[in-house]
């Protein structure tokens, strides 16, 4: 967890803010935002769609699962249709804790990531590194009833495999029959041999902070689960909503997406 506010470091979910818009980034994170962009210059379209992908697959976990409560690890700054919001609107007594490790994240959580008066959203300024502390703290949720874990576009920040296989894996033990697992990741499988060389070269120099994963890596999350269809998917081709605005290909939003229902 971080224990002061530094500005002139990026953090991820500043720099996500950048790239969809928002005005809550400071030089760093704009930089960082930038540099990535380099390599992959579809960036900022790739934020847009996992955005969009947490929104439907929030609204399937909430209507068609019967799921009424969320763990949204690594939720970013709030913007728009977050997952309370999303999950709210379709059940009221919906029970939401967020969790992110950046203090601003904090600031504005208190602000603006109220909730109905049926429901209840809390946040933790808390690491998905340390799992174990995530759960002990997560107190609004009863964990005798099924959860919507989400992990989008978090994961792929841990650069060891086993690390995040671990990590994820306890989690998902501590949740009842009937949870869900909606998850997003980085890949340069759906890249094209230029642009997934660029990814390699800015993760060799450490212009990158994101590890991808390949098809068969991110399968093994779901190890043990259901996978709800279409399965894995690039994360504009999950359920795409057919008058949606944008419809990324693979290659812009280079994003493997699923939801897996624990049985």
């Amino acid at each position: 967890m971080t224990d002061r506010f530094d500005t002139g470091v990026a953090h991820p979910a500043r720099r996500y803010n950048y790239w969809l818009g928002g005005k809550d980034n400071f030089a760093a994170d704009r930089e960082s935002g930038d540099l990535l962009a380099k390599s992959y210059p579809a960036a900022r379209i790739a934020a847009r769609a996992n955005r969009a992908f947490l929104r439907r697959a929030v609204r399937y976990v909430a209507a068609e699962a019967g799921v009424r409560q969320f763990l949204d690890i690594g939720t970013g700054l709030p913007t728009a249709d977050n997952t309370h919001e999303v999950a709210q609107r379709i059940a009221p007594e919906s029970r939401i804790v967020y969790v992110d490790n950046d203090p601003m994240v904090m600031v504005h959580a208190r602000a603006l990531l109220t909730s109905t008066p049926e429901g209840a959203t809390r946040y933790l300024e808390q690491d998905l590194r340390d799992p174990a502390r995530i759960l002990a703290t997560a107190e609004i949720l009863d964990f005798a009833q099924p959860v919507a874990l989400i992990l989008v576009a978090v994961v792929h920040f841990l650069p060891e495999q086993e690390q995040a296989q671990r990590i994820v894996r306890t989690l998902v033990d501590a949740l009842p029959s009937g949870s869900h697992l909606v998850m997003s990741m980085a890949t340069t499988d759906l890249l094209t041999p230029e642009l997934k060389a660029a990814w390699d070269e800015s993760l060799r120099t450490g212009r990158s902070d994101v590890h991808p994963r390949t098809r068969e890596q991110f399968a093994s999350f779901f190890d043990g689960l259901e996978l709800v269809e279409p399965g894995i998917a690039p994360v504009g081709d999950w359920r795409p909503d057919p008058d949606a605005e944008e419809r990324p290909s693979p290659v812009e939003a280079s994003i493997f997406g699923a939801v897996g229902r624990k049985p």
